[in-house]
């Protein structure tokens, strides 16, 4: 099955994509807009064991290849080393790109991630993406020096000649980013060089004003002060409209089940459920249960069915449905 470009733009529109070269500041000033504007993170790095596991050898090979030992891995010629890169990072992509749209369904993501121009320009538009980069030079060192490459550092070093291990990396990441540094710097996208010294304060001031992220986050925290967060309560008036909205809404996976325990007021003690209203019409839910689907009874309470209408996604409104639970589950002793 492929999906047109035209289709993954519009379910990534709540995606701002970080990429660039290795050691470019993709991370830092990723976690820097994160740190700022309150919003996730996601690392495709972090997720390659999560994605490994769902991955089968057929149609990921790449990503399923083993490697006895470090001398093996960076035993490879360069050609073979690049190749096996590149390929385990489209194959890993399909994951990416399925988890972004899910989880940017309601809320702005930031993806700290390895695109190339061609993949950029199929995935986004150019106003959500930004290119950190550094020139791709004996870069092995410092990506060793990092707490969060520790990993890698152990391992490189585990290799019987280390040297000769780190000229093959260097060469191959060489070899990678070389190109694809120029490229990017002669294309019409945004890039930031870390040649050009400046603090990741203001490389992460810059990434954000080419999103607009001030006017962004503004409009979204002014349409979230507009929504009044209600507790629906038994056999009221609102109790009755609440109930056809979850029985409308576009939810089709599980709106007839929470439609059932709304109309069969399946709650007990305090469960109950919330909803977002704007303008005096109901927008978005959420409810706070003693379970959920999942089959963990000493867990509780659970923050569950959490909603939004399409047309009103991007405004923080399921974050203050959630906020809105956990107070009502603290007032209950919680």
């Amino acid at each position: 099955m492929i999906f047109q470009d035209n289709i993954i733009k519009q379910y990534l529109k709540n995606v701002y994509f970080i990429a660039g070269t290795p050691c470019g500041g993709k991370t830092t000033v990723s976690r820097a807009l994160a740190k700022k504007y309150g919003i996730p993170v996601y690392d495709i790095d972090e997720r390659f064991p999560e994605h490994q596991a769902m991955s089968d050898p057929e149609s990921q090979p790449a990503m399923n290849k083993e490697f006895r030992n470090a001398d093996e891995f960076f035993g490879r010629s360069v050609e073979e080393y690049k190749a096996w890169l590149l390929k385990n990072t489209r194959e890993q992509l399909d994951f990416v790109l399925l988890d972004l749209m899910r989880m940017s369904k309601d809320q702005i993501v930031l993806c700290d991630c390895h695109l190339t121009l061609e993949q950029a320009a199929q995935i986004t538009d150019p106003g959500h993406v930004a290119f950190m980069l550094k020139k791709p030079e004996n870069l092995v060192d410092e990506y060793c020096n990092r707490p969060d490459h520790q990993g890698f550092s152990d391992f490189i070093h585990s290799a019987t000649d280390f040297e000769k291990a780190k000229a093959t990396c260097n060469e191959t990441l060489l070899s990678l980013n070389a190109k694809y540094y120029e490229d990017v710097r002669a294309s019409e996208y945004f890039w930031l060089d870390r040649a050009d010294g400046r603090s990741v304060e203001e490389n992460a001031a810059l990434t954000a004003k080419h999103f607009g992220f001030d006017e962004v986050f503004k409009n979204a925290d002014a349409a979230a002060e507009d929504v009044a967060i209600v507790k629906v309560d038994r056999d009221t008036p609102f109790a009755a409209e609440f109930l056809h909205f979850v029985e409308n809404c576009s939810w089709t996976e599980v709106r007839d089940h929470i439609a059932g325990l709304i109309r069969n007021w399946e709650f007990t003690d305090w469960e109950t459920m919330f909803a977002a209203v704007r303008d005096g019409r109901i927008v978005g839910m959420a409810s706070l249960l003693k379970t959920d689907y999942y089959p963990l009874p000493e867990i509780y309470p659970w923050v569950s069915c959490v909603f939004v209408e399409q047309e009103f996604r991007g405004n923080h409104i399921s974050g203050r449905l959630i906020d809105a639970a956990n107070r009502y589950a603290k007032e209950q002793g919680f």
